[in-house]
């Protein structure tokens, strides 16, 4: 599934959990680093306007759909995906680091939530082990000085996969830098994952995931923070509808064109 606007142009290249696992499995074995993100409509309303979002969303070599609304807009543009939220994904991806004997390391949220995060990978995957957890500062520059240090650390640390809770667009932007220096790891961008695995923020119970109205329990959770920016995320849904809408009735120009030949 394409999404693309000015300056921007990705698709979702994971459509479902098997090849996730399988990718990442690939990747891990080989030595061969990567950047995991999990594209939502926050994230495009980002897209469009943040540069440096853009360049790491470039870089990014696996991208998921995380959120009803991309994996209803796949449909629509009869190119489906599966729903990979960045929370859900963690687990497994950590059972394959742990088959692999390969080093977690964990950045972002506070000391005491990395703490209780690791504690519980660990106690919940056999063979987990979490070699470094990081909370950097507020303020923190993924692309700064402060990146340079806690890159150093993730070295020094021998991380084959790290897990980044930095929210949008810092843990992408984080990971795209991050990967440079260090190739031979992969990078998952998890957002607030590692928090509900501390009990530090409650996630909407399984009915109301399973009904796709999260976004709804969330919204009444934080309003102050979260209606404001779903806002955003519903007025850019007509665009993105069309977006969809040409995807599925232009497959003569998809197949005249390089960049779409791969929706």
């Amino acid at each position: 599934m394409r999404f693309w606007g000015d300056g921007y142009d990705l698709r979702v290249n994971v459509t479902d959990w098997s090849e996730l696992e399988r990718s990442v499995a690939a990747r891990l074995a080989a030595g061969r680093g990567f950047c995991l993100a999990t594209l939502n409509l926050d994230h495009l309303v980002k897209l469009r306007s943040d540069v440096s979002f853009r360049k790491a969303y470039a870089a990014q070599d696996l991208i998921t759909a995380d959120g009803n609304p991309v994996v209803w807009l796949s449909r629509l543009a009869a190119r489906p995906v599966e729903l990979i939220p960045g929370s859900d994904a963690i687990l497994p991806l950590v059972r394959i680091a742990a088959a692999q004997n390969k080093r977690i390391a964990l950045v972002g949220s506070t000391d005491t939530a990395l703490a209780a995060a690791r504690d519980f990978l660990e106690s919940r995957i056999p063979g987990a082990c979490v070699v470094a957890a990081i909370s950097p500062a507020m303020g923190f520059d993924p692309e700064g000085e402060d990146a340079e240090q806690l890159i150093e650390a993730l070295q020094d640390a021998e991380a084959d996969l790290v897990f980044i809770a930095l929210g949008a667009p810092k843990q992408e932007v984080f990971a795209a830098h991050a990967a440079r220096r260090l190739p031979r790891a992969g990078f998952a961008s998890i957002g607030a994952g590692l928090d509900f695995f501390a009990g530090h923020q409650r996630r909407a119970p399984r009915w109301v995931r399973a009904t796709a109205m999260e976004w709804l329990w969330r919204a009444l959770s934080q309003p102050t923070r979260l209606v404001p920016r779903y806002a955003r995320c519903f007025a850019i849904l007509p665009a993105e509808t069309l977006h969809a809408l040409r995807l599925r009735f232009a497959q003569d120009e998809a197949k005249e064109n390089p960049v779409q030949s791969n929706e």
